[in-house]
């Protein structure tokens, strides 16, 4: 009788075995396929923006194929709005997004978050003919930023908090600009890299930065669906391994300029 039931056990064991669901995650559909794609936002220099020959180009970029190449697989960047960053991945359009995403709590219900690949300071950019000289001049202008962004949220809050002034969501970040240069809004928060870059590329006269709002680094991650584990702990070990071979300095040293990057550790958090 024993050896009948263990015979049985065997049997069904063996049977798991060769009929079970083999379950693929992400990593190795991406390794299979031969392609990373990758959403990325191209109005949002220096992190993502087309050349003089229309190719994408900037630090998201260029960390994209970092990632394509790390994996053995070629790149493909997919342009992209903010808002349209988790649809895109949702979907199955994407399967990452190298983005300048910020991890938000909120974000983190839907998609799955590295850790933190850069960080933001901010800054206050206005129309040189309205007369905004620090951060609380806002109050009671016509402020806007890119729905949905780490700066649109806070900006928004701000006007409520306030209660005066109007706040304004465009669908990308050339929206903002174009409607801060052309007197539409008096003011916008943005990231001191993309402000520093649309003030020097005279492609929106008419413009200044005039302060630094309170606003805590805003710490951005690569993002993929959620239950992606396997492919977002390589994400995690990519991102340290570009710190520590030097190549995040790099990539800003070539896309931001001189000086110290960006530290990615919070005290007690990320080391």
């Amino acid at each position: 009788m024993q050896t009948s039931l263990l015979s049985i056990a065997a049997i069904a064991a063996t049977a798991v075995t060769v009929t079970g669901p083999a379950f693929a995650d992400k990593l190795d559909d991406i390794i299979a396929s031969g392609t990373l794609r990758c959403a990325v936002v191209l109005d949002f220099p220096p992190m993502g923006s087309r050349d003089a020959s229309n190719n994408p180009q900037g630090f998201d970029v260029d960390y994209c194929n970092d990632l394509a190449k790390a994996l053995g697989v070629t790149a493909e960047v997919v342009e992209t709005t903010f808002p349209e960053r988790i649809p895109a991945l949702v979907s199955g359009q994407v399967d990452v997004a190298v983005a300048s995403t910020s991890d938000t709590l909120e974000r983190a219900k839907t998609v799955g978050f590295s850790i933190p690949y850069y960080a933001f300071e901010n800054a206050v950019v206005a129309n040189d003919k309205v007369d905004i000289s620090n951060w609380e001049g806002m109050k009671g202008k016509t402020v806007g930023a890119t729905a949905g962004t780490y700066e649109a949220i806070w900006l928004e809050g701000k006007v409520k908090e306030w209660g005066e002034g109007e706040f304004r969501p465009y669908q990308n970040q050339a929206d903002v600009f174009l409607a801060l240069s052309q007197g539409q809004l008096d003011a916008t928060v943005s990231t001191v890299e993309v402000a520093e870059a649309n003030v020097k590329s005279g492609n929106f006269p008419g413009i200044k930065i005039v302060d630094r709002p309170p606003m805590v680094p805003d710490y951005v991650a690569l993002i993929t669906l959620r239950e992606e584990q396997g492919l977002i702990n390589y994400m995690n070990l990519f991102i340290n391994q570009q710190v520590r071979t030097g190549r995040y300095a790099e990539l800003y040293k070539k896309w931001v300029g001189e000086g110290e990057p960006a530290k990615l550790t919070v005290d007690g958090v990320y080391r």
